[in-house]
Formats: structure tokens, C-alpha cells, sequence
């Protein structure tokens, strides 16, 4: 099996100028845990935010939700894959760097994100 076959298409980015409050709003609105950071120029790298690093931002370090950005707390650059590699390898990426989301990469364009949900949601499927 293929990552084209099991990633999200519809990816949700966000600005890296973007507050917090506007990230977590933005996850709230389309119900995710994680949002890809865009890029700056076409040759940037993308990034990723989770809601995990906002709330340890906010909670555990104190910050401020509407003073720091996107930028400040995100993953970048963020590990990316081809869609035609195949779900093993990635499967073993992500346990070997210890990232629940990888963002698919075509010639540095973004065409999709695989999360370790997809990927035990595959092999469950297949199981049965």
C-alpha cells in the first residue's frame, strides 16, 4: 500500500505570523489536532503545529496565546515523504523519529499529511 492511498488530501495551513489563539480556533473550526505550517517562500520548508505544542506553550511555559506565533512554536521544517513510497516505510520513519504526522510532499509542493492514525487505521482495516 501506498501513502497516496491513505492520506488526508484536504490539508488545513496556517501563516507562521498567525497568533496561537488563531491556530487553536482554526483546529477547533475543522476539529484537528494539527495544523501545517505554510511557507515563506517557495523554497522554505513547511512546518507543523500541534495542540499539544500550543498548550505546553501556554500552560506548562506561561506564554501568551495572542502574543506568540505560529513560528515561535512550531516543528520546522516538518518530515515529509512521496506519495509513492510505501506506508512501511513510513510507518517506520515515524516510529524511528518519534512523529505521530508526516506532511506528502511533491517537489516541495504539499499534497497531503499521513498521521499514525491513518496508518493503524489501515492495518486495522486490513486485519479484518
Amino acid at each position: 500500500m501506498l501513502v497516496k492511498d491513505i492520506m488526508m488530501r484536504d490539508v488545513v495551513t496556517v501563516s507562521p505570523f498567525a497568533t496561537l489563539r488563531d491556530a487553536l480556533a482554526l483546529m477547533k473550526q475543522h476539529d484537528l489536532k494539527c495544523l501545517v505550517v505554510e511557507q515563506q517562500d517557495p523554497h522554505d520548508a513547511w512546518g507543523l503545529i500541534t495542540y499539544t505544542n500550543i498548550l505546553k506553550t501556554i500552560v506548562a511555559e506561561n506564554g501568551d496565546i495572542d502574543l506568540i506565533n505560529v513560528y515561535d512554536v512550531c516543528a520546522k521544517p516538518a518530515i515529509g515523504v512521496g506519495e509513492s513510497l510505501d506506508v512501511r516505510h513510513v510507518a517506520r520513519l515515524m516510529t524511528d523519529s518519534i512523529v505521530k504526522r508526516v506532511l506528502v510532499l511533491d517537489d516541495n509542493r504539499l499534497v497531503g499529511l499521513v498521521t499514525m492514525d491513518d496508518i493503524v487505521g489501515t492495518v486495522l482495516d486490513l486485519i479484518e
